[in-house]
């Protein structure tokens, strides 16, 4: 018995079979022209309970240039790759170049969109975007969805501070930009590579930013504007010394779950005026205080079971660079009220040689402003130890990640809770001499203090 074939759908596209236009060349003017096709074709709001059912828009593997803006006006739009193609572009880029030849590859592949629009002017962030979603109206844009391909704004341009340009973080480029309220989007299994900003999204409801990877880009995501029921998660994320990895503002359940971020961000995530969120279950590493910031009055958030880890940078390329603040500031910092900050393990690691400002005690957790704000059981290692720099970036930090022998105790502030703070319950997340509050004013439980080991004494500061 024969099987009936299985005929090509009108509404999925594939852009190096489309007959408009060279998508190697200019894959946006390609785009461009299906989703003006999905337009005409699909007219009718309303056609026997249907009418626009939106379309899929295949990029094969390959390398393909993009010279002229996606615009994307429409819902139910799937484009989607064939692999996210990351590869680290800075490592390529701080190897001596007659050490190329030598190397397997060179640039990012997979499904691949080099994002070559010229820099926007300052003040104009939506133009350097390689893709604008863009549609005011009712009802909110809905469903359109990114998955499996890489964008690549391929070089950062010099900043005027004598760094390397290819260090910089800039160059004005955007991946995705949604300027306009929207629902149910998803950026799924998608690669961002050298982009001053990955993702930018504006008023979400709904949003889905699961299982990407999105690294060495100036600032990986940012939900801005205000969203409410949307999620964060699995994915692998680091953004440059002046950026942040992950940030949002002004938003009500937002789920942050299950992402490692890398070091190097000026801040792992940034949450202002959020409410009603949990950041949890995260694998969070930085180089610098300020891993964790809740400002701008955020409340009622959750903060519990996440690992921190602060050490040294081992980079060569980045040994000078840091974030501005001082260990004083803190790793985990809230602005706010109502917030539990419960059951997360803190790693910090670093030389007394290194601390910011001298002599100073780093500090974890710092309530710096609120009422009611809730700490407990959060376990703190903290460990004077000298790494070596490396011109090697994984080896480098792999080292560093492994080491724990032949190192000491460090004198730390587990929990500072300043006088702007009240009413705060702190519990088991540090010893007696180790928390700093008013304790007129706050409640504490001091977690009991055990014999240290032998050769295992604090560091005495003179």
């Amino acid at each position: 018995m024969n099987e009936p074939r299985s005929m090509p759908s009108s509404n999925t596209y594939d852009v190096t079979t489309w007959p408009h236009g060279d998508p190697h060349g200019d894959i946006g003017a390609v785009i461009n022209s299906i989703i003006a096709d999905v337009k005409a074709r699909q007219s009718d709001v309303d056609r026997d309970g249907g009418g626009k059912p939106g379309a899929v828009i295949h990029i094969p593997p390959g390398d393909y240039r993009l010279r002229t803006q996606v615009r994307i006006d429409l819902s139910f739009l799937r484009i989607q790759g064939a692999g996210h193609g990351f590869t680290s572009s800075s490592i390529r880029f701080n190897t001596p170049h007659e050490e190329w030849p030598e190397l397997h590859e060179l640039w990012p592949g997979g499904s691949r969109i080099i994002n070559d629009l010229p820099a926007p002017i300052p003040g104009a962030e939506a133009d350097g975007a390689a893709f604008l979603v863009a549609r005011a109206g009712s009802p909110r844009i809905s469903s359109v969805e990114f998955a499996d391909f890489c964008i690549d704004g391929l070089h950062f341009e010099s900043d005027g501070t004598g760094a390397h340009p290819e260090n910089t973080y800039r160059n004005g480029k955007t991946g995705v930009f949604v300027a306009d309220a929207n629902d149910s989007f998803r950026v799924t299994g998608m690669g961002f590579v050298y982009l001053e900003h990955a993702l930018t999204v504006y008023n979400a409801d709904a949003l889905s930013i699961h299982d990407n990877f999105i690294a060495e880009c100036g600032t990986c995501i940012e939900l801005r504007g205000w969203g409410q029921a949307s999620k964060i998660t699995d994915n692998l994320i680091g953004a440059g010394p002046w950026g942040r990895s992950v940030y949002a503002e002004h938003h009500g359940g937002l789920l942050i779950t299950a992402n490692n971020v890398f070091p190097r961000g000026a801040s792992s995530v940034h949450l202002h005026g959020v409410t009603r969120s949990s950041v949890t279950n995260n694998r969070l590493h930085s180089f610098y205080p300020g891993m964790v910031v809740l400002s701008g009055g955020s409340s009622e958030n959750l903060v519990g079971s996440n690992h921190f880890l602060r050490d040294r940078e081992p980079w060569t390329p980045f040994l000078n660079v840091d974030n501005g603040l001082d260990d004083t500031y803190g790793l985990l910092v809230v602005s706010g009220d109502d917030n539990s900050v419960i059951g997360n393990h803190f790693s910090e690691i670093v030389s007394t040689d290194d601390i910011r400002p001298p002599g100073a005690s780093p500090v974890i957790i710092r309530i710096a402003k609120g009422t009611e704000n809730y700490v407990a059981t959060n376990h703190i290692v903290a460990t004077d130890v000298a790494s070596a720099p490396s011109d090697s970036c994984f080896e480098a930090q792999v080292d560093a990640l492994l080491t724990t022998r032949g190192s000491r105790r460090l004198e730390i502030v587990a929990v500072l809770v300043d006088d702007d703070a009240s009413h705060t319950v702190v519990l088991d997340s540090g010893t007696d001499d180790e928390v700093v509050m008013d304790r007129h004013r706050n409640a504490f439980r001091a977690t009991p203090a055990v014999a240290m080991a032998p050769g295992a004494g604090k560091v005495v500061r003179t």
